[in-house]
């Protein structure tokens, strides 16, 4: 192997989970796939091999998705960890409810919760945005939408996805001290009956489809379980990221107040910038080559999705936060058969935070936050608005 496609560097260690960027700019100016060596993981780097391989299942299969064996065996039967044909029954029942059509029904009362707790907030003056916006919206979101009732899991439900994601990378002091609350979702969801969730939900629908016999019985677990696990973490993040970056680059808060028609192209550049899902794993099915290097079959690839969304071989100036810019084609989502199931929920969720800070707020100052080191997401814990200038 040649040298310049060998790295030492651990994804998973706290420097880099805290600060990846610097570390995936040495990676991407490397070579487009470098192998790292104290893993044993080949990472893309770039944004065309990357999007290549999302695209491509039959190469890069979801059957290694997570950074650990312990892991990949508990997903077998899941949409996430399922490549096409079988893939496609399972994504059905999981997106019946996530469609276009079906979301739209839920704006206007997304955008009433958004608009209550950012009234609320911007009269305070001060808050952590985190944990009063950030987390509060897509928590009372998704639960209801879910049918959770049991006031024990709906307290739970949080730490539960947060360890989801922790339980994806290695099995490192994280993952090994995430697995017991993970259990905890996993026995949840894979105990729960219809009768336990609201009638109408989303969790409802899910033991309809396998009455009808759309889907095994045995499925339905598994797919409440991405909900709460996917549904919730990504969006956080996001939204948390959007304060943040808003905050910290005043000048395109201004062009957002000025033009909200901006609000879904300034949503992109937020997921582009700064992906709530730095990586995610697959198994490679046969020696591939990119770009001169040859990944051999059975070895594990690490997409670097957030490394590609700053590729300056794709996007201009890409250290750059401009709203104008709509990247549409970002990873974030993924792309091909497994792109995000949940992103439209995802954007109802941030355009309203968006839109109503946006016209509630000229301007607003935001403090150091804090990280929550997770293995394969990135998201503020801590976000402290220090100042809000109202309209």
């Amino acid at each position: 192997m040649a040298a310049q496609t060998a790295s030492d560097l651990d994804l998973f260690s706290d420097e880099v989970l805290l600060s990846p960027y610097p570390y995936y700019a040495e990676l991407r100016e490397t070579a487009s796939v470098v192998h790292l060596e104290k893993t044993g993981l080949w990472a893309v780097t770039r944004y065309a091999p990357i999007r290549e391989a999302l695209g491509d299942p039959a190469t890069f299969s979801s059957k290694a998705v997570a950074f650990n064996d312990q892991m990949n065996a508990a997903l077998v039967g899941t949409s996430l960890a399922t490549d096409p044909p079988d893939h496609q029954a399972l994504r059905a029942a999981l997106t019946e409810n996530l469609s276009p059509r079906a979301v739209r029904g839920l704006k206007a009362g997304i955008d009433a919760k958004a608009e209550a707790m950012v009234a609320d907030l911007v009269e305070r003056g001060s808050f952590d945005a985190m944990e009063d916006l950030a987390r509060a919206l897509p928590l009372a979101v998704v639960i209801d939408l879910i049918g959770v009732r049991d006031p024990d899991v709906r307290s739970r439900i949080l730490d539960w996805g947060y360890a989801a994601f922790n339980v994806l990378g290695p099995m490192n002091e994280r993952a090994i001290a995430s697995f017991p609350v993970a259990g905890e979702l996993f026995e949840w969801t894979h105990h729960c009956k219809a009768d336990d969730l609201a009638e109408g939900s989303m969790g409802r629908a899910i033991f309809a489809a396998a009455e009808r016999g759309e889907i095994a019985y045995e499925s339905c677990g598994m797919i409440i379980h991405q909900y709460v696990a996917a549904g919730m973490d990504t969006t956080i993040a996001s939204i948390g990221n959007a304060i943040e970056l808003f905050a910290r680059y005043p000048d395109q808060f201004a062009l957002v107040r000025e033009d909200p028609s901006l609000i879904p192209s300034a949503f992109n550049e937020v997921l582009r910038y700064e992906s709530p899902l730095p990586a995610i794993g697959r198994l490679v099915t046969r020696d591939t080559e990119i770009d001169g290097v040859t990944i051999p079959a059975g070895a594990q690839a690490a997409l670097l999705m957030a490394s590609g969304n700053r590729d300056p071989r794709h996007f201009e100036d890409p250290e750059s936060f401009r709203v104008e810019r709509n990247p549409a084609d970002h990873l974030t989502f993924g792309y091909g058969p497994h792109g995000c199931a949940g992103q439209g929920l995802a954007r109802l969720e941030s355009f309203a935070v968006i839109a109503s800070l946006a016209r509630r707020l000229r301007s607003y100052t935001v403090g150091e936050g804090t990280r929550r080191i997770n293995n394969t997401t990135r998201a503020y814990d801590t976000l402290p608005v220090l100042s809000v200038d109202p309209a």
